[in-house]
């Protein structure tokens, strides 16, 4: 995570370059409970989007979203994204940007829970960001797998294998995972192989 580009994010919404919300953020993507939900995920996220920002009708705002939407991380919670979006949300209400922007903000992220498909453009865009993981290389997305099984070690593992089936089902069962064609000609392919793999290893199949 690096500060220079927050700096700039932050001018980009003319709010004041100070090191405290960078380093609030440094902070919560540090914690020990993490594996998987870390600077390193974010880091991730902004490399996808630097190589997809023309698809952006607001690209600041998809980038906030981004840096934001896991900013709150407890595996036992069920509301971590509408908490990440009330923070970034406060960021943005106390710098004076407008409430159009901060709720476009808050809908990018709360998309992130992937529970319905996004209706803004630039939420698609972010979601598809998220989801980039789901299309990475065999070696890695199994490094994601572990990560996040170690996110969720407090499980047992029936339930956790259980529980984590039905998710990874969720997205195999969905016309297309991406999307924008950019994402899904990078990674539908191979999104689909994975998902496929892991639900047969978690199935026992």
């Amino acid at each position: 995570m690096n500060r220079d580009r927050w700096h700039r994010l932050m001018a980009a919404f003319a709010l004041p370059e100070t090191n405290e919300s960078f380093d609030r953020l440094l902070d919560a993507y540090s914690q020990k409970h993490r594996q998987y939900h870390t600077g390193a995920h974010i880091e991730h996220c902004l490399h996808e989007f630097d190589a997809a920002s023309e698809l952006a009708h607001e690209p600041a705002e998809v980038e906030f979203a981004l840096w934001l939407h896991d900013a709150v991380y407890d595996p036992y919670s069920s509301n971590n994204e509408a908490k990440s979006a009330d923070w970034a949300c406060d960021l943005l209400h106390r710098g004076g940007v407008s409430s159009e922007r901060v709720e476009r903000v808050r809908a990018h992220i709360m998309a992130t829970r992937h529970e319905a498909p996004a209706e803004l453009d630039d939420s698609k865009l972010v979601v598809d960001i998220d989801l980039s993981i789901l299309g990475v290389d065999e070696a890695a997305y199994a490094r994601f797998e572990t990560d996040v099984r170690q996110e969720y070690r407090w499980v047992p593992g029936p339930l956790f294998r259980s529980k984590r089936a039905e998710i990874l089902e969720s997205f195999l069962a969905r016309p297309t995972i991406y999307s924008t064609t950019a994402f899904r000609d990078r990674y539908e392919v191979q999104a689909r192989r994975n998902l496929a793999a892991a639900i047969a290893a978690l199935r026992g199949d």
